[in-house]
């Protein structure tokens, strides 16, 4: 049996009773989808228990399709319902954009307005109550981590790519999550905010300046991945720096963001326990890396 079926020879099948599986989200089913199809979206954990509630007969012929045929979902569709024993399983060649070309029928809402996401052109202002940076500590015995709340902030989208932009961090606000004891807990906070660290009563916030993102060749419009470069500022000391960041546009209009990386502490004059600097540390051992995880939402000005 051929894995990929054209769209008439899938009419040929289902006049003969193979059944058409959608395996897009529920959302997508709802709004379009093959006349007649059943939804089991491939992405859910549930999607065999769908299955098996769809078509419980294993040797039943299936015809999985997706959106267009050029990512891999329909195609794991067929992988993970081979591996449950279902023994006829074909894709949809182009998925439901080949079949709805064709002008083949489909059901579903059709009075709603399919719209991509797409990065307008404004500045947006940061969502400080949905936006953070996670942080994580390490030492050659255990890891602490935390979160340090976003105080202000905005982005700016230029020719449909992130341009410009500032967040500022509340270091005031600097969190633990994983000492349960309050005082341990407490006295690390207090050892953070220090001049050990990152001496807040003087320095109570930190920034970082954005000058640039670059969008790597091949990045999905969903959700694109480039290269931010600009400044961070850390107590008294501003330095360049560069990212990996997605920046995805959101179907209400609004931005989400996510950057991971690692800086080197002591380059902004966070020093204490840094074994380039200081020596027969023992147990003051602190890593000079911390691993910094940026979690954004910003809405149109």
């Amino acid at each position: 049996m051929n894995a990929i079926v054209s769209c008439n020879e899938v009419i040929r099948r289902i006049d003969a009773g193979a059944v058409v599986i959608d395996v897009m989200t529920p959302e997508e089913y709802a709004i379009r989808h093959v006349a007649g199809a059943k939804n089991a979206c491939i992405y859910e954990m549930v999607f065999l228990d769908h299955m098996a509630g769809h078509v419980p007969d294993r040797d039943t012929e299936l015809i999985v399709y997706d959106a267009t045929g050029t990512t891999r979902a329909a195609e794991l569709a067929r992988e993970r319902l081979l591996q449950a024993g279902y023994s006829h399983v074909s894709v949809l060649a182009g998925g439901l954009a080949a079949w709805r070309a064709a002008d083949l029928p489909v059901e579903g809402d059709q009075q709603v307005i399919v719209t991509e996401a797409e990065l307008r052109d404004g500045t947006y202002r940061i969502d400080i109550e949905k936006s953070t940076l996670e942080w994580i500590g390490r030492n050659l015995n255990k890891r602490h981590y935390g979160r340090i709340a976003v105080q202000a902030g905005e982005l700016v989208i230029d020719g449909g790519k992130l341009s410009a932009g500032k967040i500022v961090l509340d270091m005031t606000m600097i969190s633990n999550a994983d000492l349960q004891d309050p005082g341990w807990r407490d006295m690390l906070i207090r050892h953070l905010i220090s001049d050990d660290f990152f001496a807040v009563e003087r320095y109570p916030t930190a920034s970082f300046t954005l000058s640039g993102w670059e969008v790597q060749p091949g990045a999905s419009p969903e959700a694109p991945q480039g290269i931010v470069t600009g400044e961070l500022t850390i107590r008294d000391v501003t330095r360049p720096i560069s990212f990996s960041a997605t920046v995805a546009p959101q179907q209400d209009g609004s931005i989400q963001a996510h950057a991971a990386f690692d800086i080197d502490r002591t380059l902004w004059n966070v020093c204490y326990g840094s074994c380039r600097l200081f020596e027969h540390l023992g147990m003051h051992l602190v890593h000079d890396m911390i691993s910094l995880e940026l979690f954004v939402v910003a809405r149109r000005a």
